[in-house]
């Protein structure tokens, strides 16, 4: 049973993908990550002994501390973060139950560089519907919380990710595109070893809608008429995306809890 600072891998894994999970922060040993180089989705990367310095920047937030196996340098970042004022646990078991319990783990290898405040940056097409959203809904909620995205005209996406170091996604002839009959929501899952029955069936309602085969998922003319929808009400992209993310956390909860309920209203019950 888990302490009042620490959180089972089970609990955890139900708080991934929310908007209501906690800051998680890797602090494994650079030796310990180069033999194996992932990550639990969204988790950031910081030095253990370097928590009384950077502690501070996650006072009053709720964060997850993660080392190799829930030992001294989870306790003791965890313990410096609550100095500061942070809600800090550390994962039970650490990185090492998380995997024995074949929960989901992103490869490093697979994010495109950081800038300087930490952060990856991608960027894609102005005027977003389907894709263009979905996958920074993915990004934010499974691979990097703080992901900036920057929308631009079609033309100028890849001479934008050069100049700014920005991954571009959803434009063709990129590594995060359509590949086949994949759109680029289901590239990001399979690059980011997010299969998850809840995101694959995700994926189904966002490629069906995004490649304009609405027969293939009963929810996907609900998805595109609510993304249609959006692009008409924000003339900002951004502010679309920030509309969009509750969207999507709506879907995927659908898809992760409620598939097998439905409306009960009215009973249908014989008047006597």
């Amino acid at each position: 049973m888990s302490s009042f600072a620490s959180i089972s891998p089970e609990k955890l894994s139900r708080l991934i993908g929310t908007p209501e999970c906690p800051v998680l922060i890797d602090v494994r040993t650079e030796e310990d990550v180069a033999v194996d180089p992932r990550l639990v989705p969204g988790a950031i990367r910081r030095r253990a002994e370097d928590a009384p310095g950077w502690g501070q920047e996650f006072a009053g937030r709720s964060v997850i501390v993660i080392c190799m196996r829930g030992g001294k340098l989870a306790q003791g970042a965890a313990a410096w973060l609550r100095i500061a004022k942070a809600a800090a646990e550390t994962l039970e078991g650490g990185f090492e139950a998380w995997k024995a319990a074949g929960l989901p783990l992103v490869p490093t290898t697979k994010l495109p560089p950081r800038d300087a405040e930490g952060r990856t940056v991608w960027v894609t097409r102005a005027r977003p519907k389907v894709d263009r959203i979905a996958c920074p809904w993915l990004i934010r909620r499974f691979v990097d919380p703080q992901a900036v995205f920057l929308y631009v005209a079609p033309s100028e996406v890849v001479a934008v990710g050069e100049r700014f170091r920005a991954a571009p996604f959803d434009i063709e002839n990129t590594f995060w595109s359509h590949r086949g009959e994949l759109c680029t929501f289901d590239v990001m899952i399979e690059e980011f070893a997010l299969a998850t029955p809840a995101l694959l069936r995700l994926a189904g309602i966002v490629r069906a809608a995004d490649t304009a085969r609405l027969d293939q998922s009963p929810e996907a003319p609900g998805l595109l008429a609510a993304s249609l929808g959006l692009s008409r009400i924000y003339d900002d992209d951004l502010a679309q995306l920030d509309a969009g993310l509750a969207l999507y956390d709506a879907f995927y909860r659908w898809c992760r809890d409620a598939t097998g309920e439905s409306h009960n209203w009215p009973t249908n019950k014989v008047k006597p």
